[in-house]
């Protein structure tokens, strides 16, 4: 499935849109780790729970169960908040 890479994490990909697959959400995220090494941190905290700054979104549905089911044509993305003074 199609999913976009927020501009804070494109240094791991490289590339706003990358493909990466899974059956739920977490699924996707430990495929792009498989894919993009050290993108996950970034993104899942230790307790694979979503980092504060983190949203994804699922077809523009923002989605709060990294347990969510996918489908293949499902398109997700990855959004940080940006902070700072």
């Amino acid at each position: 499935m199609k999913v976009l890479i927020p501009s804070a994490l494109l240094s791991y990909t490289g590339q706003r849109y990358v493909q990466a697959h899974g059956r739920s959400l977490l699924a996707v995220i430990d495929d792009l780790e498989r894919q993009y090494s050290g993108i996950r941190f970034r993104i899942i905290d230790e307790q694979n729970g979503m980092r504060p700054h983190v949203r994804f979104f699922v077809n523009g549905e923002q989605v709060f169960d990294l347990g969510r089911r996918l489908q293949p044509a499902d398109e997700v993305a990855i959004v940080q908040a940006l902070s700072g003074g």
